[in-house]
């Protein structure tokens, strides 16, 4: 069974991507499963109210540790540590730490290892409209795009196992390796822009990412009539390089209230959803590719 991966990214934060995410979910043709991958700023579930069924500690990377028996606080590690991640008294602020390994190739007492540190944490949920896998990420913590690729990993083994044929995934903004791993092997990716210079310039930063890869992309316009130039400008360059500008939504402050009452905006505002073609935006979406 191939598996109908889609995903919502920005090339920015704060476009309104998670709560479009949310606005699809009821939507979705046949049943689905949801992943959070927005893992450094995770708010999916705040309008999902997804119940907490399994918890696990994520593991991401490898921290220096002190062992005090051994340590003859010479200081050689502290002076070659260029995070500042240890003190006068030769102890290790993990916070700090970025698993350089510098420090234990000065300590000729080998009183310092490195060890697996708890980075973050993995949750498998579930709300009313199916099972949902999200995690967050310890704040100042590395390792996001690996701490992805574990939720779509076990989003997509839960949607095998059960013969689920969707799975929508919330990701990441900008460009980095967390999008990077957003992105990787979905069918569709819908890009939610707004019409500010920023907008525009984050947009086709993040499509030229995704045409390096042969997925299909739908773009969105949030709140477009706060500037109908930048919107025009969006549009011109969804013409010129050829891809769909699906969808725009303007600004409309029953969405703000319904978002605000931790309601799903598609359901609450049903005929203003109606009226920007968001109905025939998901026609889209659902339409499978050829195999």
């Amino acid at each position: 069974m191939k598996i109908n991966e889609i995903v919502v990214i920005s090339g920015k934060g704060g476009t309104g991507k998670t709560s479009l995410v949310a606005s699809m979910i009821p939507y979705i043709k046949d049943s689905v499963v949801i992943a959070d991958c927005d893992v450094d700023a995770p708010d999916l579930h705040i309008l999902m109210n997804p119940i907490l069924e399994a918890k696990e500690d994520f593991f991401g990377m490898k921290k220096a540790k002190i062992d005090k028996n051994l340590c003859i606080n010479c200081g050689k590690c502290q002076e070659v540590c260029a995070f500042g991640a240890i003190d006068r008294n030769i102890n290790i602020n993990q916070m700090k730490c970025e698993g350089c390994t510098t420090c234990t190739l000065v300590c000729e007492e080998n009183a310092i290892s490195m060890e697996m540190a708890k980075t973050g944490e993995i949750y498998e949920s579930n709300c009313e409209y199916g099972p949902m896998f999200h995690a967050r990420l310890i704040p100042g913590e590395e390792a996001s795009g690996k701490l992805i690729t574990m939720v779509r990993r076990k989003a997509k083994d839960f949607a095998r196992k059960h013969s689920i044929e969707n799975i929508v995934i919330d990701g990441s903004p900008g460009v980095a390796c967390n999008v990077i791993s957003s992105i990787m092997g979905v069918e569709k990716a819908v890009v939610v822009t707004e019409p500010t210079v920023s907008g525009l310039h984050d947009l086709k930063r993040v499509c030229e990412l995704l045409r390096k890869y042969p997925i299909e992309i739908l773009v969105v316009v949030n709140k477009y009539t706060l500037s109908q130039e930048k919107t025009e400008e969006i549009e011109k360059f969804c013409q010129e390089s050829k891809i769909d500008l699906a969808l725009k939504i303007p600004f409309n402050k029953e969405m703000v209230r319904a978002i605000s009452k931790l309601k799903i905006p598609s359901l609450e505002e049903k005929e203003f959803f109606e009226t920007i073609g968001f109905y025939k935006f998901m026609e889209k979406i659902n339409k499978r590719q050829s195999l």
